[in-house]
């Protein structure tokens, strides 16, 4: 049997999506699975594991429709079985449909692009589902037998098998950083959304403290607005902006070697949470029971890795990318941060 997961982007939502990965790779049926990609998160596939054969397109590209036709072309020539929309919006059903094969998708209750219902199989989520990875979980199973829609597919953990991916160790990294002897936090200043800053003289409070404590405030960023952002914080605070863009492995090593990393709800964060790593997260307008790292087991409740700092609006979480209204971040307070990072 041959799958395909047609999930685009983004960063973040990539990383949701691997524990149904895991479940049909685990499916004794599913001799192949295959992944659609946009171009631009084409990078974000080297932690999957090596037998997903992964395709992109380029719908931001000069020919848009001319790559999405080749691609779809070329899916449609493999054959597959079922196809899985883990994307919702109406660009991802119609690729979807064009693969030629029977498509599962969102419930219809909870599409953004209702329109896109009329191209896929709805696959209706169970009331008490309400994290993200529970969603596309469930998508991956509508196309077999089970399990039963009258109980909830529990979460599960995202986690990258680096042995099984195209990640290579950058053993030289922190040598060319000037890390090797350090400890360091990441401080992911960015937020993808306007509405998930966190305000400058918070982070510059977290790096602040960090310092104190000789451990080095280490901030990220992944485009050029970010990186100035950030190197002003870094040298507000004697702190450390990266000064070049990573690649996938370069990342995951400076990740695996971090005390932890802070941040929004962004790629990131989830990609330090799928590689084992402490991450303290602050929420407003997106909720943290619907996309946050979590505990799995009473044993990890021990040796707690994730926390999550809320803003708890009356007003949200709205899910909005932009607001008239902005009072999320400046709720979140740095001491609140401050104090876990002390007890880690």
């Amino acid at each position: 049997m041959k799958v395909l997961i047609v999930r685009l982007s983004a960063f973040g939502d990539i990383i949701h999506c691997l524990p149904a990965l895991d479940d049909l790779l685990a499916r004794p049926e599913v001799d192949e699975v295959h992944w659609l990609v946009d171009e631009r998160y084409r990078f974000v596939t080297e932690i999957l594991p090596k037998q997903v054969q992964v395709h992109s397109v380029a719908l931001k590209g000069r020919q848009p429709l001319h790559s999405a036709w080749q691609v779809t072309r070329k899916l449609r020539s493999i054959g597959f079985d079922a196809v899985l929309d883990l994307q919702g919006l109406m660009k991802s059903a119609l690729l979807s449909r064009l693969c030629g094969s029977p498509v599962y998708g969102f419930d219809n209750r909870f599409l953004r692009e209702k329109p896109a219902s009329l191209l896929i199989r709805n696959v209706a989520f169970h009331q008490q589902e309400r994290h993200v990875v529970q969603y596309y979980r469930r998508i991956a199973a509508g196309p077999f037998s089970g399990p039963s829609g009258h109980e909830a597919i529990p979460y599960a953990a995202p986690a990258i098998d680096l042995e099984n991916s195209s990640i290579k160790e950058d053993e030289n990294l922190l040598c060319r950083l000037n890390l090797k002897e350090r400890g360091y936090v990441i401080l992911h200043s960015a937020g993808g959304w306007e509405t998930k800053q966190l305000p400058g003289a918070s982070w510059l409070a977290i790096a602040e403290s960090l310092v104190r404590r000789d451990i080095v405030p280490l901030f990220s960023w992944g485009n050029d607005q970010e990186r100035a952002q950030a190197q002003s914080l870094a040298a507000e605070s004697n702190g450390f902006a990266l000064p070049e863009r990573l690649n996938m492995s370069a990342l995951c090593t400076l990740i695996r070697q971090s005390r932890a990393a802070v941040g929004a709800d962004t790629g990131l964060l989830h990609l330090t949470a799928a590689l084992g790593r402490p991450t303290i997260t602050f929420w407003g307008p997106s909720a943290s029971w619907r996309s946050a790292p979590l505990e799995c087991s009473a044993h990890e409740q021990h040796h707690q890795l994730h926390w999550h700092v809320e803003a708890n609006p009356e007003c949200g979480p709205c899910f909005n990318r932009k607001c008239d209204n902005f009072v999320c971040m400046q709720a979140i307070r740095p001491e609140s941060i401050i104090r876990i990072l002390n007890d880690l």
